[in-house]
């Protein structure tokens, strides 16, 4: 197994420059970083070691890969993680003592300093905070590494759009972190929807019952700064505002803040926007509009409806879908009957599709789907995997092993087959969900113009459209 090419810092910043910023197409796999016999052992980095990190490198390990390196911007981060310590959140995750499989990891506390200093490694998982999802995803692809990332890939629509384009004709092998797309659920409701069972689906309602406090402006006084938190790092090409102890603790605790993530649509509506993109075949939304608790200013406001509108698409009649939050989060209820008749009351979380013919309802990451058709003896909704109306139906889509999307990514890297929540699909994703976005920054109903990346009408959305960055972090 040849060993990958090591280069200078300059050559390498010029190749990550020109890949977080589209300019020639990725390098394809091998040609930096050499084929991966199927037989060997990865070679594997995780960037990022905070709490989704305990439940990635568990999973990791589990696949037999070497955890050859670690990487964040707060170094008590990496040794929690290899003695054990409890997560900040203080929550327990599945997988045991890993600490013993990641002893021996070489640390980082720059994502750019790894890249050129491990020239074994053949993949990065990057499950660091929104902000820092497509810069390093492009310049992991451009040092010719494969790149499992949380989701969404991006935080502006100029960020979708910038990967998008670098994916395009590559052979590196990309995954996102929308595990609820590797299910048999998941792919037999893509089966069901796609073959006409419900109908035409001219509606669709996701929603998730999490809430934040009402919007607010970031404070301008710092709490103390940890002894050896990078708070520059950290904040990376986002804006830099006064440390405050609010900010760290996952997405749940950065998230709310608008420079640093996109509150609950980018956190959950990844997930739940999952199946009515893949299983309706959209393209970009045609106009955008948003109804929240109160006026956006620098943190996501309390409780939101947002509604994209699309197209129809060949054999798609057009079809407006909604994502609802906060609290009192739900579909309409006369449109969650069937719903109430399966479950006794709304579920917390869900995606609904309203079809001509029946309905199909799955939870918030497109598992667990249950369907009713009209005609059907019982009021309630049974699985999309039980349902008779669905048992001659081929598998059109294949099945992932052991449901698992991160063993499906590794074994992709390996030569297996593709995977299938890849960066082009993860990039459609993120452009669907970072309009809605833009729409709350403008407070007002946008139309897109997905071609143009502009919003007619509206020139103040440019500025959320491309959100400005701090490009000292961004080579």
């Amino acid at each position: 197994m040849p060993s990958r090419p090591v280069h200078s810092r300059r050559s390498f910043l010029r190749l990550s420059a020109a890949a977080a910023w589209c300019g020639p197409q990725i390098v394809a796999s091998g040609v930096l970083c050499g084929a991966t016999a199927p037989s060997r052992r990865l070679n594997v980095a995780v960037i990022g070691c905070g709490n989704r990190s305990r439940t990635l490198i568990p999973a990791l390990l589990e696949e037999g890969v070497n955890i050859a390196a670690l990487c964040d911007v707060e170094a008590a981060q990496m040794r929690g993680l290899k003695s054990g310590a409890p997560a900040r959140d203080g929550k327990k995750r599945k997988g045991g003592d890993f600490a013993s499989g990641i002893a021996r990891a070489r640390e980082y506390g720059d994502f750019r300093r790894l890249l050129e200093g491990e020239p074994n490694l053949d993949a990065v998982v990057i499950a660091v905070g929104q902000r820092w999802h497509q810069p390093m995803s492009a310049a992991a692809l451009g040092a010719g590494r494969h790149v499992f990332c949380e989701k969404p890939l991006a935080h502006s629509v100029a960020e979708a759009r910038a990967m998008a384009r670098l994916v395009q004709g590559t052979k590196l092998v990309t995954q996102v972190g929308t595990q609820g797309g590797a299910t048999d659920a998941f792919r037999r409701s893509m089966e069901i929807i796609q073959v006409g069972l419900l109908g035409p689906v001219r509606e669709v309602h996701c929603w998730m019952d999490r809430t934040f406090p009402p919007s607010t402006r970031v404070a301008r006084d710092a709490d103390p700064l940890p002894a050896d938190l990078n708070w520059d790092a950290w904040c990376g090409p986002s804006s830099v505002h006064p440390f405050k102890e609010h900010y760290l603790g996952g997405c749940l605790q950065w998230g709310r803040w608008l420079d640093y993530g996109d509150g609950h649509l980018a956190d959950m509506g990844a997930h739940a926007h999952n199946l009515p993109l893949r299983a309706l075949e959209l393209g970009a939304p045609v106009k955008v509009a948003v109804k929240s608790s109160e006026p956006a200013l620098d943190s996501y406001p309390a409780e939101n409806s947002f509604r994209w509108d699309f197209a129809a698409r060949g054999k798609y009649p057009a079809v407006s879908v909604w994502w609802h939050d906060g609290p009192r989060a739900a579909p309409p209820a006369e449109l969650t009957r069937d719903l109430v008749a399966t479950y006794g009351k709304v579920p917390t979380n869900g995606c609904l599709f309203l079809g001509e013919k029946g309905i199909l309802c799955a939870d918030a990451w497109g598992q667990k789907g249950v369907m009713r058709l009209r005609g059907d003896a019982s009021p309630k909704c049974r699985g999309v995997l039980d349902h008779e109306a669905q048992r001659n139906l081929p598998a059109v889509y294949p099945r992932t092993p052991g449901q698992n999307h991160l063993a499906e990514f590794l074994e992709a890297c390996k030569g297996g087959p593709p995977t299938f929540q890849n960066f082009e699909v993860a990039a459609r994703a993120a452009e669907f969900g970072m309009t809605g976005i833009v729409a709350l920054r403008v407070g007002r109903e946008i139309t897109w113009d997905s071609a143009a990346l502009k919003a007619p009408g509206c020139p103040e959305a440019d500025r959320w459209i491309h959100l400005p960055q701090r490009r000292d972090w961004l080579a």
